[in-house]
């Protein structure tokens, strides 16, 4: 059985930190945004990123803003996507879809959230499916699995995003996990909205002191 690791402890300031709201949301990600630039390597992503007025800004230093993320949600769209899926998402998730339906910009191993309209079983997805098999016919993962038929998929790439609808806190919240099929060892986080910011706080010595509470 391939233990799941429990980064509560670690992360406990940023989580009493971390967006519930549409507008706790927004203003976070305004801010990813903006470290996002700081650290973009790439020449050709900045000139996609950014018309030539904020370029010209970037490369002066100055401070440069961009939404990385998608319109907001309608409350219809989430509606319609909790029916389907049969659940209410916990607090943190509603209110990102409701600040932005989808984002485009998380890391090498996750291409992104999600919209509501594509959030889903981990079960019924192709790589999902592919991805439980494997690890059904290993002795000893028995725990692996039943997450994986559980949980929901709110992001993917060559890792997973998944939230728990059978693990809720006392907050709504539902556990968070970040899987990665090649390593193993699903890494929990207390929600949905400590498992995007610890993506957050990985990069927090490029900005030494900055505070998003």
């Amino acid at each position: 059985m391939i233990r799941m690791s429990d980064p509560t402890e670690r992360t406990d300031n940023a989580v009493a930190a971390v967006p519930t709201s549409p507008q706790e949301w927004r203003d976070f990600l305004e801010r990813y945004g903006e470290r996002y630039l700081k650290s973009c390597a790439d020449d050709d992503e900045l000139v996609d990123l950014l018309d030539e007025d904020q370029l010209d800004a970037f490369d002066r230093g100055e401070r440069v803003s961009v939404w990385l993320g998608e319109a907001p949600a309608r409350e219809e769209a989430l509606v319609a996507s909790e029916e389907r899926l049969g659940v209410r998402f916990p607090p943190s998730l509603r209110g990102f879809f409701l600040a932005s339906d989808g984002w485009a910009h998380l890391d090498a191993w996750v291409e992104g959230v999600h919209p509501c309209g594509r959030v889903a079983w981990m079960r019924d997805g192709d790589a999902g499916m592919r991805v439980t098999e494997i690890y059904e016919s290993i002795p000893g993962n028995e725990d692996d699995v039943q997450l994986f038929r559980r949980s929901v998929e709110v992001a993917r790439g060559e890792d997973f995003w998944l939230l728990d609808p059978t693990d809720v806190g006392p907050d709504g919240e539902w556990a968070a996990y970040e899987f990665a099929p090649k390593y193993g060892n699903p890494t929990k986080f207390p929600s949905f909205s400590a498992l995007f910011h610890s993506g957050y706080d990985e990069g927090e010595g490029e900005d030494e002191g900055e505070d998003l509470a």
